[in-house]
């Protein structure tokens, strides 16, 4: 600067910032590093994000700009920045501006883990919130939970009853200072605070609630425990007792329960822990990660039985850090809720729902408007997978390849649903939601797509929904388009699938599908679930399937996949030869039923045709003596997984077929129907994957003696083998190098170790999901992909 206080040589420069940008700290990161360089200009939010104009040396405008791109805030995510160069105008003060045209809803930040900073502040003596359990600050705590509405100011927030005191009043007032407008900052005096409820919800007088439920819970007790975004039923992880009591109380047989322990070394103690693993624990979202199991730990087996897994978490709101200080054991904290249930979120109605489960509640009188479950995440191949998106992720946006021509609402399917927004090229795909068929997750369904369109400012002309006519979603967006007279976009389920990993990739033109689950909604009316597709964004063509089996008693067999096993061996076998090669657990079963479900077979009712990869992994667990009951979603596939935990990747193969229809056209696109109503494809049967052959050898070799692991490893290798014929196949009839792997399927970490390497070895280039699940938690995303791309088309 020269005497005058102006800079000599300056430039000015007018920066456009776009992303999640504001209510995430962004103006009090770009007020300090302008201080700090004694640069000039301003900082204010409007509709497009954040503009930016500064006034300096050169090498200082350019250092500003590149330790903002290279550290902005933790909840920040930049899109794009634009600088422009304008004249100077010898302003030497740097000032936060008030904001112009009002702050876009669109930019909702997910609820994010308690930051260093606050940490270090908590566990600080000298701090005035030590230990105060809802610290938090424009870099981390509650967001997405506690907005009723816009604009993100602390009237429409949960916070609205608790006023600052002038302490936290002066730190959000002042733009230097890291709580600059930090909704819900607060403190002892002012803020919310814990409490200790006993089963029947009454007040329990103590001193610390924390260091009460550290006691209670080491004494073998369940405590409900109210956080972030919800509520966690919590037990000794390490305690036989504790867990069987908290399966029988919650109804959960044997689904593996979540756990959260003090500290990545503690995970480590108890789980393998790759250098991926430990960033994903490690991360701001802090998700659930289901890491490979060591052979010798101290947590209960009945934590995840029959699982080669164990899902870990770490601390992430402050209370946690509370509960788990001095390297405290790992916890069960699997959902506050009943099986199937959207998880509790106040005080009151957790006595209501958890009554019977929980001994004692610790609560806080913090409202959560809109509870999120933990996202559970993976990782495959060294990459992440999310296998469930929930806190830490949701409402945050995903980016299409192209920009919908109009507001659009995806509905989801029914199972697993999760529902999307999409506004130009922005897709904000919701938090879990569960079963529509529970009436509780129905209720939440509406209620998160209401509260969805607020916040984001959306109002929806076209809904687009599965083609299932009986899903709860599909008639609430006819009954919906219906009452607005909006239009709908009925989307084919496995189009969908494969949809969703274009969309997350960023594909447009043709690709090849494979989409793999247990069941969906077919073009001809079947079940389907084994498809090889060539697709676009807009239409796709069916070029071969698995097999189809008779599913006796529809749901049932489903359910009890003795029955589909069954259905596999008269299909392999006959009735005759069948009777004399009952193997795994048809060796015990009934006489009597398999006389009922050879009949429902032979007469065709309610027996439907399906083709599912889904139902072939239930089998084939029936018929290797490992499951024979799906007592929640995927167990007979998941523990047949598991049964191979310990043998080599590379087994032989059993023998497959591909089997080429006769006399049949050549197979032809399916379009969708702006109405609603999809035009099925002309050819709808396509080749076959013909598993006979490979259902003769898992019985062949059960019978010589082969153990439950064995067979596993030789089936997981067909698929792989299998699912690389087919592509290869696809290939030839259509010139496609591209694939996308979607469908629940591939969850399955050993078929896609195996499949996905083999794919790349030959020649092909291979997509895959990573910040929506590959089971039905990522339709909702294909669905709003495939219906923005048939509006543009339709547009043109």
């Amino acid at each position: 600067m020269d005497e005058s206080g102006q800079h000599k040589g300056a430039v000015r420069r007018r920066i456009r910032v776009r992303g999640i940008v504001q209510g995430v700290g962004f103006r009090p990161t770009v007020y300090r590093l302008a201080v700090e360089r004694n640069l000039g200009g301003w900082v204010l939010n409007d509709a497009e994000g954040v503009l930016i104009e500064l006034e300096g040396p050169p090498p200082a405008v350019d250092d500003f700009l590149a330790h903002l791109t290279a550290r902005p805030p933790p909840l920040a995510e930049i899109t794009a920045v634009e600088t422009d160069t304008v004249a100077p105008e010898d302003e030497t003060a740097f000032a936060i501006a008030a904001s112009a045209g009002g702050e876009p809803a669109a930019l909702v930040s997910p609820d994010m883990a308690v930051c260093d900073d606050c940490l270090r502040e908590l566990m600080d003596p000298a701090d005035r919130r030590f230990r105060y359990p809802f610290i938090n600050c424009t870099n981390c705590g509650p967001r997405y939970s506690i907005i009723l509405d816009i604009p993100y100011d602390r009237p429409s927030t949960t916070m609205q009853h608790f006023t600052m005191c002038p302490k936290c009043r002066a730190e959000y007032d002042d733009p230097a200072h890291r709580r600059f407008h930090a909704q819900p900052n607060a403190c002892p005096v002012c803020g919310p605070h814990l409490a200790l409820h006993d089963a029947e919800g009454r007040p329990v007088a103590c001193a610390d609630p924390v260091a009460a439920v550290r006691e209670a819970l080491l004494s073998g007790r369940i405590v409900a425990v109210k956080g972030l975004t919800g509520f966690h039923l919590a037990c000794d992880a390490r305690s036989d007792e504790a867990v069987r009591s908290l399966r029988r109380r919650k109804g959960r047989d044997r689904k593996a329960f979540a756990m959260m322990a003090a500290s990545a070394e503690a995970v480590a103690r108890r789980a393998h822990v790759s250098d991926a693993g430990r960033a994903l624990l490690e991360s701001i979202q802090r998700p659930i990660v289901l890491l490979p199991k060591r052979a010798e730990d101290d947590l209960s087996p009945q934590v995840a039985p029959k699982s080669p897994y164990v899902g870990f978490m770490l601390p992430y709101a402050p209370v946690h850090y509370l509960l788990f200080e001095n390297d405290f054991p790992p916890m069960v904290m699997t959902s506050g809720n009943l099986s199937e249930e959207p998880i509790c979120r106040d005080g009151d109605e957790a006595v209501r729902r958890l009554a019977g489960i929980a001994d004692l509640y610790l609560l806080h009188n913090r409202p959560i408007h809109t509870v999120c479950d933990d996202s559970v995440t993976v990782v495959q191949r060294g990459r992440p997978l999310m296998l469930r998106r929930g806190r830490g992720y949701a409402p945050r946006p995903l980016r299409l390849p192209l920009a919908a021509p109009e507001p659009i609402l995806a509905v989801g399917p029914e199972l697993k649903n999760g529902v999307c927004l999409v506004r130009g090229r922005e897709a904000f795909v919701s938090q879990h939601i569960g079963d529509l068929k529970n009436a509780l997750a129905a209720q939440y369904f509406e209620a998160t797509i209401e509260k969805l369109e607020r916040l984001l400012d959306i109002t929806p002309t076209a809904i687009a929904h599965d083609l299932h006519p009986a899903y709860l979603s599909t008639r609430y967006a006819r009954r919906r388009a219906s009452a607005d007279g909006i239009g709908l976009v009925g989307v084919h389920h496995h189009h969908a699938h494969v949809a969703a990993v274009m969309a997350e990739c960023g594909l447009d033109g043709e690709i090849l599908g494979l989409s793999m689950d247990g069941t969906g909604y077919g073009a001809d009316g079947t079940v389907w679930g084994g498809e090889v597709l060539r697709a676009s964004a807009t239409e796709f063509a069916r070029l071969g399937h698995l097999a189809y089996v008779p599913l006796p008693g529809g749901d049932a067999a489903v359910r009890h996949p003795v029955r589909t096993a069954w259905a596999l061996l008269l299909r392999a076998c006959g009735a005759e030869e069948a009777e004399r090669h009952r193997v795994g657990y048809l060796a015990s079963d009934a006489a009597n039923d398999r006389a009922v479900w050879t009949e429902m077979i032979a007469r065709g009712v309610n027996a439907p045709r399906a083709c599912g990869l889904g139902r072939l992994f239930d089998g084939v667990s029936v018929l290797a003596g490992v499951c024979a009951e799906n007592t929640y979603d995927g167990r007979a596939a998941m523990e047949l997984e598991a049964a191979a935990a310990d043998a080599p990747d590379d087994a032989t193969p059993y023998a497959f077929a591909i089997v080429d229809p006769s006399g049949e056209p050549d197979p032809v696109s399916g379009k969708h129907g702006h109405a609603g109503v999809a035009k099925p494809p002309v050819r709808v049967e396509g080749w076959v994957l013909d598993t006979v052959p490979l259902i003769r050898g898992v019985v062949a070799d059960v019978e010589a003696g082969a153990g439950a692991g064995a067979v596993s490893a030789r089936f997981h290798a067909t698929v792989a083998r299998m699912l690389v014929a087919a592509a290869q196949r696809a290939r030839e009839e259509t010139g496609l190098g591209r694939i996308a792997l979607s469908g629940g399927c591939f969850a399955n970490n050993r078929l896609v170790r195996t499949l996905a390497p083999a794919l790349e070895s030959e020649g092909f280039e291979v997509y895959g999901h990573r910040d929506v699940p590959p089971s039905d938690g990522g339709v909702a995303l294909g669905q709003a992909y495939v219906a923005a791309a048939q509006l543009q088309t339709e547009s043109i």
